[in-house]
């Protein structure tokens, strides 16, 4: 088979020789691509003739897929497929396997981090510590007591959930499928109406597809508590940003942490959260750890390795 990584996984270049190694000696062609490329004519042109398509977030669109004819499979080397064309894949029979599970510590971490960061003042007390300033009207909050509400418990809303539970927060969650897992930990399902209006922090972990674009809107905003702070680590488009900054700047919520937007950084000069009030924004970093890159890279090629031995692995469209 002919396999190309068509952009670079976040790893030196020795552990992809390494990794690919047992491919090379099955018999089979790789080829690294150590530049990330956009334009639809490069991507057509290093997946002509391709068995197998090797990417991580870079978006991957339905003509690049139409026009890759000998393709069979497409390992995505990140969580969400939102960025790949699945209509095509799916009408040409290609095989969509993700990497679930790669980030689950360091997206929950980056969520406790950012509800800390959001409740202790931890940008304001270095703006003001470096103008000289004082402790007054710096005084924050504890997490312990608080009602965390997740909306989507697959794995990285549960770890989520564990984490703030260790902090001592009552946790409560919202998802489609109930899972007894999450029950054992002491976490409790409700609907999301009563999620949003019960819950001191909103945590959302939940794909972008057809059925949750828009998900948290205005309705949705209008019903959080107006001492609730809000945290996105998932998708952007899931998310009406526009409302959002509309109910910072209003009073109508206290705090939101935003990983991710409707496009990629960088935001224009005009993007309604840059100028949203009580607002922590980091530029799509939650998944970006170095142990994540390493464990992200180890999941793609055992994924390409069991689909060329018959068995493939977290098959998300086949």
């Amino acid at each position: 088979m002919n396999i190309s990584l068509l952009e670079p996984l976040g790893v030196p270049a020795s552990m992809i020789d390494e990794l690919a190694e047992p491919i090379r000696k099955a018999g089979h062609n790789f080829t690294y691509y150590d530049n990330k490329t956009t334009d639809a004519e490069e991507l057509k042109r290093r997946s002509a003739g391709q068995d197998i398509i090797m990417i991580a977030n870079n978006k991957y669109p339905s003509d690049v897929v139409d026009s890759a004819h000998d393709l069979k499979m497409l390992a995505v080397a990140f969580t969400g497929i939102d960025h790949v064309g699945l209509d095509a894949c799916k009408k040409n029979n290609v095989t969509v396997c993700n990497c679930a599970g790669y980030s689950n510590v360091c997206v929950a971490e980056q969520v406790v981090g950012m509800a800390i960061s959001l409740y202790r003042y931890f940008t304001e007390c270095d703006k003001t510590i470096r103008e000289n300033g004082t402790s007054s009207g710096l005084v924050g909050q504890e997490i312990a007591g608080k009602r965390v509400g997740i909306i989507g418990c697959g794995q990285i809303g549960t770890m989520t959930a564990k984490l703030f539970l260790a902090f001592g927060a009552e946790v409560v969650a919202y998802a489609r499928h109930e899972r007894e897992e999450v029950k054992s930990l002491g976490v409790k399902y409700v609907s999301f109406d009563e999620l949003l209006s019960t819950s001191d922090i909103v945590s959302l972990h939940v794909p972008n597809n057809a059925s949750t674009k828009g998900m948290i809107g205005k309705d949705a905003i209008m019903k959080m508590k107006k001492n609730a702070i809000f945290i996105n680590c998932a998708r952007g488009p899931i998310v009406d940003n526009e409302e959002l900054a509309k109910a910072l700047n209003e009073d109508r919520i206290a705090g939101a942490a935003i990983d991710v937007f409707d496009m990629e950084p960088p935001l224009p000069e005009n993007y309604p959260l840059l100028h949203a009030k009580n607002t922590l924004l980091t530029p799509h970093v939650a998944f970006l750890t170095k142990e994540a890159m390493v464990r992200r890279a180890k999941i793609e090629f055992d994924n390409v390795i069991s689909f060329i031995e018959g068995n493939p692995k977290n098959v998300c469209v086949l």
